[in-house]
């Protein structure tokens, strides 16, 4: 009985290659090119749900509290993401709106409840409802998830409303800056191997020597 293993192919060169088991942790590089083929995951699951849990709860507070606060003579007006993308519609600048309304609250909600759902049912050892579709659902909405950019904006906003009253930070500011971490660092530590073959773990078909 032998055992046939499976092939990949090198992302720089496409040399295919059979691949080899490893220990948590290593890196398997291409025998042709010295690029990277892939990685053997250490944990990635645990570390990836924990920030995606962390992200999750900013995510809540930055929608739910005020972003900034300005105080003007003695009055002082409170917004939060959804009044000032409500703001924006009633000013005619409805494509600034929606545009804010996409990047910062769909697209960052859909990609953290994806991954809520993902990483919950893989940390039980369940394949995942809609699996397919929701690795490809979030190679999709990863460009449109512009928080940081949205983030910069206020940052300006803030500096040329200086001279019209005093300017409050709100919790939500603060939470928008945290998020932007948290979301880089669920980017960076999910492996997306590793997903796979939690969900589907390969089995080389055995041959008859």
């Amino acid at each position: 009985m032998a055992c046939q293993m499976p092939l990949i192919a090198c992302h720089e060169c496409d040399l295919l290659q059979r691949e080899i088991a490893l220990p948590p942790g290593r890196v398997v590089l291409c025998s042709r090119c010295g690029g990277v083929l892939y990685r053997t995951a250490h944990r990635s699951i645990d570390h990836t749900f924990a920030f995606t849990v962390t992200a999750l709860i900013l995510f809540i507070l930055a929608n739910v509290s005020p972003i900034i606060g300005l105080e003007i003579q003695g009055t002082r007006n409170d917004t939060t993401l959804i009044n000032a993308v409500h703001a924006l519609w009633n000013q005619e600048m409805r494509l600034v709106g929606i545009l804010v309304l996409v990047t910062t609250f769909l697209v960052p909600g859909i990609q953290l409840v994806f991954m809520f759902h993902l990483l919950l049912a893989l940390k039980f050892g369940r394949i995942p409802a809609g699996f397919t579709l929701i690795m490809r659902a979030l190679q999709g909405v990863n460009p449109w998830g512009m928080v940081e950019v949205f983030i910069l904006g206020v940052i300006v906003a803030l500096v040329k409303l200086t001279d019209h009253g005093t300017l409050i930070p709100g919790l939500a500011l603060w939470s928008f800056g945290l998020l932007t971490v948290f979301l880089a660092a669920m980017a960076s530590s999910f492996d997306q191997r590793d997903a796979w073959e939690r969900a589907y773990p390969l089995t080389p078909p055995e041959t008859n020597a």
